[in-house]
């Protein structure tokens, strides 16, 4: 396991089904889109537009704003809020070539999606808040903008295999985002992030991280926190909703499915890597926060990629 705490937490996100379609709108516009289990980012290349979400009180955008949106209600992206919207979806569907148009060209956009399963989107919410504007004039967006103009680049040019070309920037689009917002204050959400950069509480998530198969107990994490038992426990609980005994078998877990996923290992090398004494306390284990056994469950996703 990496000793960086936020690489060990991306590599575990099952990223699937990401797609990206540039967006040329003009005049009176406004489309919405239905909630979906799915991660969306929009960027604003030219022009300004609003963003609604449903409940919400409409954001306006101008070019260089970006933002990421997980797992969101219904929202609406228009050239003014109160337009009656048209299906989004059904527009994108129809995009040729990565390309849509929508009356004029005064505004254009990047929008995607990137495609979660339940517990990666749980473990997404734990780094994200449910929408997060990203600062493009931020050093630390330097990634996400190279990325964003050679996606564009791509899209624009319409190239042979711009469609698997465009998958894969957008799955490095992605990180790129959660890097950068990785480095920003921690109040902007995502218990995760705020956890890991709390100076005791982060120092004992990355030792249960960086070795999930040790036996650990809550005095040895309290003393790598330099703090008592008790208030560790306490200020633990504050920061993550949870003990940290349940913390490190739910990241076991996560480990678990996505070597089971992978393939290539046996049910009792895994139980052995992750500190149980048999094959049996790790299906029990597993079983307990997955609802099935670890065999079924490797058998039933590596077959349909879930």
């Amino acid at each position: 396991m990496s000793t960086d705490p936020l690489s060990g937490i991306l590599g575990l996100l099952d990223v699937r089904g990401a797609a990206f379609v540039r967006l040329e709108a003009g005049g009176d516009w406004s489309l919405a889109f239905r909630p979906r289990p799915l991660v969306k980012f929009n960027a604003v290349l030219r022009g300004r537009c609003w963003l609604t979400l449903d409940g919400g009180e409409p954001v306006q955008l101008q070019a260089g704003d970006a933002f990421l949106l997980a797992l969101p209600p219904g929202y609406t992206v228009a050239s003014d809020p109160e337009l009656p919207p048209a299906d989004g979806s059904a527009l994108f569907a129809a995009a040729a070539r990565g390309s849509v148009t929508c009356g004029g060209d005064e505004v254009v956009l990047i929008g995607g999606s990137f495609t979660i399963d339940r517990p990666d989107g749980e473990l997404l919410h734990g780094i994200l808040p449910p929408f997060l504007k990203i600062d493009m004039a931020d050093p630390r967006a330097a990634g996400v903008r190279a990325t964003l103009a050679r996606l564009e680049a791509e899209l624009l040019a319409g190239d042979l295999g711009v469609d698997l070309v465009a998958r894969r920037l957008a799955e490095v689009l992605l990180i790129d985002m959660l890097r950068a917002h990785a480095g920003r204050a921690t109040e902007e959400g995502g218990w995760l992030l705020a956890a890991l950069a709390d100076p005791k509480i982060g120092a004992a998530l990355a030792a249960m991280h960086a070795a999930p198969g040790r036996d650990w107990t809550v005095a040895e994490l309290a003393r790598l926190a330099a703090m008592s038992r008790s208030g560790f426990a306490r200020r633990f609980a504050e920061a993550t909703g949870t003990t940290p005994i349940d913390h490190l078998l739910h990241w076991r877990m996560r480990l678990a499915r996505a070597a089971l996923r992978r393939g290539g290992t046996t049910i009792g090398a895994l139980a052995e890597r992750l500190g149980y004494a048999s094959e049996s306390a790790f299906s029990t284990a597993f079983k307990r926060v997955h609802g099935r056994a670890p065999r079924g469950w490797a058998q039933e996703n590596r077959a349909t990629g879930g």
